[in-house]
């Protein structure tokens, strides 16, 4: 289940990052649960250019809070499951990203994120967990910085 929840939020984070520029504005004209609505305004309450996405089996916020683009997943019941944020590659220990030169050689970073999980709800997810996007000319994949600031491979994205 656990890796249902990140998963999904990964994967759903690299098909919206056309909504990252702030061009967008509070779109509830989907079927957000009055739940959800009420629950992300007192968490994220100076939230910018919100557009909700309701599938089915989330509903996701993605928004600019303090000038970071993030997304927020609530599950269907309305409780909050997961956020995530898109970080700069800085945040990447130096020993990390030596590992990633020497195992992905031909990959540049494309993105770095940062999921945290609500652990109440997912006791067997990591609270804060970090994953590198990584792009080369003919592939594209996902790699999680394990606790020892390791890496591990996660899934191929493209």
């Amino acid at each position: 289940m656990k890796k249902l929840f990140i998963t999904a939020a990964i994967a759903t984070m690299f098909s919206v990052a056309a909504f990252a520029d702030g061009t967008k504005k509070s779109n509830t004209a989907v079927n957000v649960s009055y739940t959800v609505l009420n629950q992300f305004n007192v968490d994220f309450a100076d939230a910018k250019n919100v557009v909700w996405t309701v599938n089915k089996n989330f509903q996701k916020a993605d928004f600019v809070n303090e000038g970071v683009t993030m997304t927020a997943f609530y599950n269907l019941q309305g409780e909050f499951v997961a956020l995530t944020t898109n970080t700069d590659v800085r945040a990447i220990p130096v020993k990390t990203k030596q590992e990633i030169d020497e195992k992905y050689k031909g990959y540049a970073v494309n993105q770095v994120i940062i999921i945290q999980n609500n652990t109440e709800l997912n006791p067997d997810a990591d609270e804060t967990a970090y994953f590198v996007d990584l792009k080369s000319d003919t592939k594209e994949v996902l790699v999680k910085i394990t606790s020892d600031a390791h890496t591990e491979f996660y899934k191929e994205v493209k």
